[in-house]
Parts: C-alpha cells; sequence; structure tokens
C-alpha cells in the first residue's frame, strides 16, 4: 500500500470517527434538533463492549425510570437505559457508550403520559452501535421498557421518519405520535456524510405507541 493510499484511509476513519460524535442541541424557541459535530477525539463514545455483569447489576436512582430496553426484532436485549439531561451549552447529553442509550430526563417515564425520548449512536468507527438496524423496524414491531422496579412496558412501533439533518421537527420528536397514548421515540443518525464535513446527512426516529 502507498503513502496516497494509507493517506486517504486514515482520513476517512477520521472523518467516520468525528461523524458519530455529535451532541443533541435544544434550540428555545425552534423546532429544530440539530445535531453538530464535536471534532475532539477525546470525546469520542467508547466502543467497549458491555459486560453481562454490567448489565445484570445495571441499577437506576429512581424506580420509574426506564432501566433497560429489549427490542427482539433487531436483537436488543435488556440493554441499559441512561439517565442523561442538559448539558451546560444546552444540548442533550448523548450516552458515553455506543453500546448503550441515553433517555433525556425531562422526556416521559415509561407508561406515563407525553413521550419518552430515547437516543443511541449508530455506530463507531470500530463497531456497530446499539441503533444500528434501527431502521429495519416497521409498524407493528414491539419495544419493551423495563423500569427500576422491573415492570415492563410494551411498546408498538406507529411510524418511522427520516428527517434531513438541518430540519428534524421537535415538536414530533419529543411529542407522542398518538396525544391519547403513553409514547416513545427513538432517534439515532442515519444517512452518509455530508461531503467536506464530519456530520451525517439524515436522523431516524421510531414512534411508537403503549400496547394497552
Amino acid at each position: 500500500m502507498n503513502k496516497r493510499s494509507t493517506f486517504l484511509i486514515l482520513s476517512i476513519l477520521i472523518l467516520g470517527i468525528a461523524g458519530i460524535s455529535y451532541s443533541i442541541y435544544l434550540f428555545k424557541g425552534s423546532n429544530s434538533l440539530k445535531l453538530m459535530p464535536n471534532l475532539s477525539l477525546s470525546n469520542i463514545p467508547s466502543s467497549r463492549p458491555l459486560t453481562k455483569q454490567f448489565i445484570r447489576n445495571y441499577t437506576v436512582s429512581n424506580g420509574t425510570y426506564p432501566k433497560y430496553i429489549t427490542i427482539n426484532r433487531i436483537g436488543i436485549q435488556n440493554v441499559p437505559v441512561i439517565s442523561l439531561g442538559l448539558l451546560a451549552n444546552g444540548s442533550i447529553a448523548t450516552p458515553d457508550n455506543v453500546f448503550e442509550t441515553g433517555w433525556y430526563n425531562k422526556s416521559a417515564l415509561p407508561g406515563k403520559m407525553g413521550a419518552m425520548f430515547i437516543y443511541g449512536h449508530v455506530s463507531s468507527w470500530t463497531a456497530k452501535g446499539v441503533f444500528y438496524n434501527l431502521k429495519y423496524l416497521t409498524r407493528g414491531d414491539l419495544i419493551n421498557i423495563t423500569n427500576g422496579k422491573g415492570q415492563i412496558f410494551e411498546y408498538i412501533v406507529q411510524k418511522v421518519m427520516i428527517y434531513p439533518y438541518n430540519s428534524v421537527n421537535m415538536n414530533q420528536v419529543l411529542a407522542p405520535i398518538n396525544p391519547e397514548a403513553p409514547g416513545l421515540n427513538l432517534m439515532t443518525c442515519t444517512g452518509s456524510v455530508i461531503k467536506g464535513t464530519s456530520e451525517f446527512n439524515q436522523r431516524l426516529v421510531v414512534f411508537a405507541s403503549l400496547n394497552s
């Protein structure tokens, strides 16, 4: 392999690393959910696999908080759900590990009215993230959320939507698709990296409602 080929491969890898290290920005008075790249490689989410012991012993600080997410259709089994809030800059924090999911703790609780919002990484430079196969979900698929008390809440997928990266409808993302039932909205990046940037060009959101 010549030096030019090596340089091109390294450039692509660096672009991919930067592309998955996004923070979710919530702008007051705006309906846009904007994913901004963080180019500091020290902030890249970890790709270290979660151990069975960690998953088994994982706890949440409040029994009503979501603890695990299971989506049998795409092979997700009891994946920890980390409680995440807003950072000092006003962005919603994202998981530190590509194999974990993050619940925005200002959104709804499992089984409660409103919409529970959970974000997961699509991939890292070395591994497929927890939501890599989220794009394969279709209407009627089931998603289970287990809370800290061990209660299981079953949600049914109603709709899957893809938004351009710079025009995500915030009103939809943080609202239940059926206002008369508790909702669950899952989000990840999708599409491809925009040429000349480190930004993915699309966002994928799965809308689900509680199975009553």
